[in-house]
């Protein structure tokens, strides 16, 4: 006979009773991009904010790449390696509300929660987050995962119905890699390394590396919009675009996989700083 939580899980529904955990980034908030020993990137990416390093002083490939600040071993960047290290030790202390060991993400539809994962875990195809109408965007989703977390290629993260990418979290013991052309949201703090393979793009949170280096390769990370601001568009994603329209804001995103034509109704994106 199945659990409750076995059944909870199969419907890739959240329990509601911790959904709303607050985690503050602190002062890292501030960066969409920050490395302990190094940033590297490849190509033509476009950061939406500053970036920084805490231990190392290497930072590459900015041209052809371009973002808006950055902080080298200063002041500024160790506040924000304590603030980034608190925050990864206070997920890391949440009692998780739906064990997840042994499932892939794709496919799944989840609610406000605290996810688990003993070890390592994947998202292969499309994940749905469901605000479930939260109205001042504040519903939390937490991913625990003991090892790595891999993403296969076009895989897509979607925020519906008040979703809100800010309060996004994937706390990875080891280290976090995005597939060629994921679409992914959200904050994610890896103990070890990031990496962001060719064409993958953030489209609200930041990458952060505790312990290692983040990796970019033509990537498109948080550019359009600021944390908190929500946007209910209909949207359509097909082979090549996410076209945007909603009043006053309008957007066209080119950094969609190749894959089937799809629509999708309900698509709310939520921006950052």
């Amino acid at each position: 006979m199945l659990s409750f939580k076995s059944v909870v899980c199969a419907l890739g529904l959240g329990v509601l009773a911790d959904a709303q955990v607050p985690v503050s980034l602190g002062s890292a908030s501030a960066y969409a991009v920050f490395a302990s020993s190094a940033i590297t990137n490849t190509g033509e990416t476009t950061i939406g904010a500053k970036i920084g390093i805490s231990k190392g002083t290497s930072i590459t490939g900015f041209p052809p790449g371009v973002y808006t600040g950055e902080d080298i071993n200063n002041d500024a960047s160790t506040v924000a390696a304590a603030d980034l290290l608190a925050a990864y030790n206070a997920i890391a202390a949440l009692p998780i509300t739906t064990d997840l060991t042994g499932s892939d993400l794709g496919g799944l539809t989840l609610g406000p929660g605290i996810y688990g994962f003993t070890s390592s875990a994947g998202l292969t195809g499309v994940l749905t987050l469901d605000g479930q109408n939260s109205t001042d965007g504040d519903a939390t989703f937490i991913f625990k995962f003991g090892s790595t977390l891999t993403t296969a290629s076009a895989a897509v993260i979607l925020l519906t119905n008040g979703a809100n990418a800010c309060n996004v979290y994937w706390q990875v013991g080891s280290s976090a890699t995005l597939g060629v052309e994921t679409v992914f949201n959200g904050n994610v703090l890896a103990q070890a390394s990031i990496t962001a393979t060719t064409g993958s793009s953030l489209v609200g949170g930041g990458f952060y590396a505790l312990d290692g280096a983040v990796t970019l390769d033509s990537n498109t990370i948080d550019t359009i919009g600021s944390c908190g601001a929500s946007i209910a568009p209909n949207a359509t994603w097909s082979t090549s675009s996410l076209s945007i329209s909603t009043s006053p804001i309008s957007a066209s995103l080119n950094f969609l996989p190749t894959t089937t034509t799809s629509t999708v109704a309900d698509l709310p994106m939520v921006l950052r700083n």
